[in-house]
Order: C-alpha cells, then sequence, then structure tokens
C-alpha cells in the first residue's frame, strides 16, 4: 500500500468532478490523502472517503452524510448477505427506492435498521425497475467487508 498527499490543484479537480458525479453539494476539502490499497484508489482527508474505479468515483460507506444525500435502494434481509459477499442487486430483493436514472450512483440500505450495505451504480432506471420481475438493477461496487471498507474501518 503507498500513499501520499496530493497537490490542491488535483484536489480541485477531483471535487469538481465529484460534485458532477454525484449532483450534490460537496463539501470543500484540503489535504486530500492518496491511497492506492490494490486496484483502488481512495482519497481521504479524514472525514470524507471517496473510492475511485476507473473514471467513477464513490464515496465510502462511512461517509454517511454523503450517502444519505443519494438515491438508495432498500433490500430484505435475505439479500443482504449476498450483497455483502459481491453480488450485484436483484429486482426479487428490492422492497422499496427512491428515484434514480440508470448510470448513477445509488446507496443500498438494509429495510429494517435503515443501515447502508453498499454503494454502486444504476443498471437502469427507478421507472424501468418497477416494470422488472427480476434482473440486476444496482452494479455492486463497494460493499460492507470488502478491502476499502476494512481498510477504511481500521484508518
Amino acid at each position: 500500500m503507498k500513499s501520499n498527499f496530493i497537490s490542491k490543484s488535483e484536489t480541485s479537480k477531483i471535487s469538481r468532478k465529484v460534485c458532477e458525479q454525484w449532483k450534490i453539494s460537496f463539501p470543500k476539502c484540503k489535504n486530500l490523502k492518496l491511497f492506492q490499497i490494490g486496484n483502488h484508489t481512495i482519497f481521504t482527508n479524514g472525514n470524507l472517503h471517496i473510492i475511485k474505479i476507473n473514471d467513477l468515483f464513490i464515496p465510502s460507506l462511512l461517509s454517511i452524510t454523503i450517502l444519505e444525500q443519494l438515491p438508495s435502494v432498500f433490500v430484505d434481509i435475505n439479500a443482504v448477505k449476498f450483497i455483502c459477499n459481491g453480488a450485484n442487486v436483484m429486482k426479487p430483493g428490492i422492497t422499496n427506492h427512491t428515484r434514480f436514472m440508470e448510470n448513477e450512483i445509488v446507496c443500498v440500505k438494509e429495510e429494517s435498521y435503515n443501515k447502508f450495505v453498499a454503494i454502486g451504480t444504476s443498471v437502469v432506471s427507478s421507472d424501468i425497475m418497477q416494470t422488472k420481475s427480476k434482473g440486476i438493477i444496482i452494479k455492486n461496487l463497494h460493499y460492507i467487508g470488502d478491502c476499502v471498507w476494512n481498510f477504511l474501518k481500521n484508518y
């Protein structure tokens, strides 16, 4: 694992890209530190953790204030163990949802305790999802128990 601080100009670039992708107001951040863990790039300032996957930036599951501003789907308890092992979110496991568009970052929450268990990108919009009875709805990118979660939990 390697780490280093990134420049102010690079931090500004990342902040702009994050605002565009997440479609939310983004807190100004300084002194982002970059961690390279395997194929994962993580930017953090201690409070905010951003994961870069190819050209996509997603918040970590520990960035609760950010996650609460993003669209979400709720899954039943039986789907959680599969999702927390990296499975994509399938239509039969979804019990409720907010509105989202195709290719949008979507949070996955467990319905009983209202806890975030994963983050992914939508394969279809919420409108199209309602017409389906099965199939992948959210591509799972980050979940409780993955290498990024374990690193950040102990960071």
